[in-house]
């Protein structure tokens, strides 16, 4: 999800043919290697959704052997998206801007807010060219909302785009959302920056919402393999202390609860397990011991 991939391709009805079978994958854009696995497809996958291959699934399905909390802590992860984008909303917030956007699920930014605000504006942004293709289809014909295909590491691009400007006004407050996104972007390309430039671009009153992977001390052999086979498929993971993630928050002032495990966040608000796609039964509890952190910060 953080490389860079062309714009504007047309999606097309595509089949499979494995073993005497078709398999439909929907309207999938031209060029897409499905034997390579896409991080995106694949936390489709642990949620429950529809919007992968076989190539995906193989491999969601060895890291779920290697580390069995991981559909949990996804919808962990979703469950927080949702609380927070609900607190925007009743601070006040009507512009949100979901960098990172993924794959459409249930309980899309667009649907959380504009079901307790109808005026709400969304602008997603995703470099992966299937979730684009598919987030367009599902939104066609809400003109609140607009999808760009981009990468979060070029903010003047993403902020300039004329369907971005279509839908939000960067003059007014906006709540940026970078979900289980930022520790995909390598050192090297500075994400404190990044970060920085989305804050000096937004109006005062605005929102920056993270979660991010934790880096913690004494890693196991199994999420040492975790973390080397999501290099494998060209999307390493960075995991990073609470240190560094206060710093991407720097210049917000954090609301309550400030940055912490990404269900201990308003856990008040939590609904039950199957909020986000079907469930084992598996309560989802104890953020801290899945190395999952979030935090909300508003620009004065």
């Amino acid at each position: 999800m953080t490389g860079t991939a062309g714009r504007g391709a047309a999606p097309r009805l595509l089949g499979v043919t494995r073993g005497g079978s078709t398999e439909w994958l929907g309207w999938t854009p031209e060029g897409i290697d499905l034997d390579r696995p896409s991080s995106a497809r694949m936390y489709d996958y642990y949620l429950g959704g529809s919007h992968n291959y076989a190539g995906d699934r193989e491999m969601a399905r060895r890291i779920v052997q290697l580390v069995p909390d991981t559909p949990q802590i996804a919808r962990a992860n979703r469950s927080f998206l949702r609380r927070a984008v609900e607190y925007l909303v009743a601070a006040g917030v009507r512009q949100f801007l979901d960098i990172g956007s993924g794959l459409p699920t249930a309980g899309n930014v667009h649907e959380i807010a504009q079901r307790a605000a109808p005026e709400s504006r969304v602008t997603y942004v995703d470099i992966d060219p299937v979730a684009v293709a598919h987030s367009r289809m599902i939104v066609a014909g809400n003109d609140r909302v607009a999808v760009v295909q981009e990468d979060l590491r070029a903010p003047k691009r993403v902020l300039s785009d004329p369907e971005l400007l279509r839908v939000l006004d960067l003059d007014q407050p906006v709540a940026v959302l970078m979900i289980s996104m930022v520790h995909f972007v390598p050192d090297s390309d500075d994400p404190t920056g990044v970060i920085a430039r989305y804050r000096d671009a937004v109006a005062a009153g605005s929102y920056l919402a993270l979660s991010h992977v934790q880096r913690i001390p004494d890693l196991s052999a199994e999420d040492q393999e975790t973390l080397a086979m999501y290099e494998r498929i060209g999307a390493a993971v960075t995991p990073r202390t609470e240190a560094e993630l206060t710093a991407f928050l720097a210049g917000f002032d954090l609301v309550e609860h400030g940055l912490v495990a990404v269900d201990d966040w308003r856990p008040e608000s939590i609904d039950g397990p199957d909020t986000v796609g079907p469930t084992t039964g598996t309560e989802v509890v104890g953020g801290a011991q899945y190395g999952m952190y979030a935090g909300v910060g508003r620009k004065p």
